[in-house]
Order: C-alpha cells, then structure tokens, then sequence
C-alpha cells in the first residue's frame, strides 16, 4: 500500500522507528540520490565522448587524459555507490533498513540523514573501525 509523504516532512524521535511514512521517507532520498548519480553518469559518457580530441600539445593531451582519469574514477566510486543505495532499497522493502546489520538495534535517523546507505549503528561501526585498526597495527 503506497505512502503517501507530506512534502515538509522530517522523520522525528516522536514516532515509532522505521514506521511505514519514515521508510517511505529515507526510499524517496535514496531514489532521488540514485537519480543524481546515474545523470553524472550520463552526464560523463557524454563528456567523454565529446572530448575524444587529438591535441597536437602533449601538454594538452596530458591534461585531458588526466581529467578523464579523475572522471572515470569518480563515476567507479559512483558505481559502487550506487549498488549500496540499490542494497539499501532492498533493506527497505525487507523491513530491515534502519536497523544494524552486527546488532539489530536501530541506526537512528540522523545517521540515516547523514549517511542513508548505513548499515552499521555508530557504536557497532566504531567498534569495526577499531578492529581495522588494531588488525593493521598487528601487521606492521
């Protein structure tokens, strides 16, 4: 049954977690953000198709491919993105989005503000981080 979002609203401590209009909420922001990322995307195939040049400086063409370079590698970073916002959708439809992956207790809304794509509580993701520490310190 689709939920129909008011346009002014903000998910609040004041209402139960992860309730139907607070998924429909964080999907419209993922849905929005996949959008942004996949017109980039357009955006830089046709860039890079436009500038398919044969610059006769090798100053110039070193800098073009060095763009392009930069380009490509942001939109692999987006690509990958992207599947975690693809992830993300699914969690929602499953009903577990929201909810940490290590411990199953809420993430909270203003991590899911900051980072939608979170799967980790800030508490379970410091705990992670600071076993990365630990494990590269133990290898050096």
């Amino acid at each position: 049954m689709p939920v129909n979002l008011p346009p002014d609203y903000q998910p609040g401590p004041d209402e139960p977690y992860m309730n139907d209009t607070m998924r429909e909420y964080f999907r419209q922001l993922l849905l929005n953000w996949r959008h942004e990322l996949l017109e980039d995307s357009d955006d830089t195939r046709t860039h890079l198709t436009e500038n398919l040049s044969t610059d006769s400086d090798f100053v110039d063409r070193a800098s073009n491919d060095l763009d392009q370079a930069i380009e490509l590698r942001t939109r692999d970073r987006e690509r990958k993105l992207l599947k975690k916002i693809d992830e993300a959708l699914q969690r929602i439809k499953d009903k577990t989005y929201g909810f940490c992956a290590d411990t199953g207790d809420p993430i909270g809304i203003r991590r899911l503000q900051a980072r939608p794509i979170a799967t980790l509580s800030l508490a379970a993701q410091e705990r992670h981080e600071k076993m990365e520490i630990d494990f590269s310190a133990t290898e050096e």
